[in-house]
């Protein structure tokens, strides 16, 4: 025994020692001897579970943990369990263990605001970190302010929320990074970006001050802050620059398995149905193991939503249904899944169908039934029922009384040449605007455009109210007035006269406007000619003597050149040559007429010579005996024969006219 107890003293030495040096596997070796050697020692037991876990075997932790339950506790080792549990990404029993300590401890406090903060409760969490940084003053305030900001923007980009503020500095670049992303969580996009570029500043002025620090190093620490940069650009419609930011982000190669996937989805998200090549290699880095415990909900949400769509585009049809109803079951009131499996049904032409799905999700979820009948309307009318869309869209009460919906179905309802629905539309919207916001301009300018709507169709009795209303409201308004009067006139002459009288005189509605300047413009299409000065030869004439109208001279038509003015125009002269009685169309092949049909180089002369028949008379088919000249014609005696005949020449020699090429491919005679 007092060799053992020598030994063991000598090897918690050994343990002391190799803890203050970090080195936690010789010091762990150490444990397990003085374990063999002191089965149930509780220090020894404690030690080993640190070590494992600075060594990051945290299951080995928990399993040693489970096992020695009963001679650790509950409280002795709830920090280290608790710790083991979160970084298993086992959260949910994180929390338990953490809730079921006896005495919540400074450290456990830590991780309780950390296990929040994954569990995305937010207002809890940030409850957490501002009593933490009140009630303690120790060397890791610096880091319990930067995960406060992370809170809070969490909270403005995931839940919209505005809180106080916190008073937290910007003297670092985590914590101007997190004020960066709280600007983009309120929509203040150009100062989010003058942080973001601060936050850079500050990362490269404390990351140059350590030597051992590369200009990889550097780049690589920054790219959270470039991806977070093109971002922003992208929601200003900068898609361009934004994406050369994210593939500089993806060359790079972070360790950070959530950025590479956000980065990819937002290239994906630039890409859409364009370079889907591209969109398919960068969809495998959102697959990458533990994305799904370094993102929020919304964020794997949105690349889940972007997979289905990436699938529409690619025309894999079976997958694109197979995600979006994956997503609808964890998701049951989001619109989107919906929507996706629709966009698959009319690529497929089956819209009818996707009008059925819609309905009945817009039947099951009235919350988001906004959307989805716009939706169902868009794909009436694409189908050419314009009655149905506009019949879905007066059915969306939250729109149904707004001026861009007023307008839609005005115009579809003119265009169906249903006057009297149009004219029901407008006199909703007025209703509704005189009970809720009477007399404010979207009221009166509803009332306008009606009795504009109603004067064009002709229907001024109907517009007489409408334009009472607007006089009223401005008895100035003398255009009003003249289409008040103009309705009156049809239907009550009298209340017209009576109204004419508010017209204003002629002479205060003159305009001071120089007329010959006017009519001498540049853009006058038509200008007066100034009255010549009257002179002695020009005398005004008398009373009664009438004004002759002075006949113009008609002038004579040019005639063509060598035409003969005592020759007879030929009546068809005006016509085409092709619809002339005496066109005989054009003779075709006229350089053919000298080469004879009969022996080849026969001209048409020399055969119109060999001819008898055209002799005056024939002489016998044989000569006679005793007659050797006979009496054949004189010149058919001198006849040469075809082949020895030599087309004779006029001028110079003709040339031969070059052969056209023959067209490529098979040609039909």
């Amino acid at each position: 025994m007092a060799s053992g107890g020598g030994s063991v003293a000598s090897l918690w030495t050994e343990v002391n020692r190799c803890g203050q040096n970090g080195d936690f596997t010789r010091a762990l070796k150490a444990l397990n001897k003085i374990l063999h050697e002191v089965r149930d020692d509780v220090t020894a037991l404690h030690c080993k579970i640190v070590c494992l876990v600075q060594n990051g075997s945290f299951k080995e932790a928990l399993n040693v943990m489970n096992t020695s339950s009963k001679v650790l506790g509950s409280d002795l080792v709830v920090f280290e369990k608790a710790y083991c549990e979160y970084r298993l990404n086992r959260v949910e029993s994180a929390l338990k263990t953490i809730e079921s300590a006896s005495e919540q401890t400074d450290k456990l406090k830590e991780l309780y605001g950390q296990v929040l903060y994954r569990l995305e409760r937010y207002d809890e969490c940030k409850a957490v970190y501002t009593d933490l940084i009140r009630n303690s003053q120790d060397e890791y305030e610096e880091e319990r302010k930067t995960n406060l900001s992370a809170v809070v923007a969490a909270m403005s980009q995931w839940e919209k929320a505005c809180s106080d503020d916190l008073g937290l500095p910007e003297t670092t670049y985590e914590l101007c990074y997190n004020a960066a992303c709280t600007l983009i969580g309120q929509g203040q996009l150009t100062e989010a970006l003058n942080k973001l570029r601060q936050a850079e500043e500050l990362c490269r002025v404390s990351l140059a001050d350590d030597s051992d620090v590369t200009e990889e190093d550097i780049e690589s620490e920054l790219a959270v802050i470039h991806s977070q940069m093109a971002y922003i650009m992208q929601l200003q419609g900068r898609t361009e620059e934004a994406l050369q930011l994210y593939n500089q982000v993806i060359k790079l190669k972070p360790s950070d398995v959530g950025l590479l996937a956000v980065t990819a989805n937002n290239i994906i998200t630039i890409n859409k149905d364009q370079n889907v090549f591209d969109s398919k290699k960068k969809v495998k880095l959102t697959n990458a193991e533990g994305v799904e415990y370094k993102l929020a909900k919304k964020q794997l949400q949105a690349i889940d939503f972007n997979k289905a769509l990436l699938a529409m585009y690619t025309n894999q049809a079976d997958q694109c249904r197979k995600l979006s109803s994956s997503l609808q079951s964890q998701n049951p009131g989001h619109p989107r899944p919906v929507l996706i499996q629709v966009a698959q049904l009319c690529r497929e032409k089956q819209h009818i169908k996707g009008i059925e799905l819609l309905q009945q999700f817009s039947d099951q979820h009235p919350e988001s039934a906004s959307g989805i009948k716009l939706t169902m309307a868009q794909l009436y009318l694409t189908q050419g029922h314009v009655t149905k869309a506009c019949d879905i869209l007066r059915s969306i009460e939250d729109f149904k009384h707004k001026q861009g919906m007023v307008s839609a179905l005005v115009t579809m309802y003119t265009h169906e040449e249903d006057i009297d629905s149009a004219i029901d539309i407008f006199s909703q919207a007025i209703q509704h605007y005189q009970s809720q916001q009477p007399g404010s301009s979207s009221h009166l300018a509803l009332v306008r455009e009606a009795a504009n709507f109603k004067l064009k169709y002709g229907r001024k009795k109907e517009a007489i109210s409408d334009l009472e209303q607007l006089w009223k409201q401005n008895t100035n308004d003398i255009h009003t007035l003249a289409q008040l009067i103009s309705a009156y006139s049809l239907v009550d002459t009298d209340k017209a006269k009576s109204l004419s009288k508010h017209l204003p005189s002629p002479d205060t509605m003159s305009f001071n406007v120089d007329v010959d300047e006017l009519e001498n413009s540049h853009g006058a299409n038509y200008v007066r000619k100034k009255a010549a000065k009257v002179t002695g030869e020009n005398l005004p004439k008398e009373q009664g003597q009438g004004e002759i109208k002075k006949k113009r001279k008609k002038k004579k038509g040019k005639l063509p050149k060598n035409s003969d003015p005592k020759a007879t125009p030929d009546p068809e002269r005006w016509l085409p040559m092709r619809e002339r009685t005496y066109y005989r169309g054009k003779k075709k092949g006229k350089k053919k007429e000298q080469i004879g049909k009969g022996t080849q180089g026969a001209t048409a002369g020399a055969a119109a010579e060999l001819d008898a028949s055209k002799t005056a008379s024939s002489p016998p088919t044989s000569p006679r005996p005793g007659s050797a000249s006979g009496s054949a014609p004189t010149a058919a005696a001198n006849v040469v024969p075809p082949r020895q005949q030599k087309p004779a020449a006029s001028g110079a020699t003709r040339k031969k006219a070059p052969q056209k090429k023959k067209k490529g491919g098979k040609g039909g005679w």
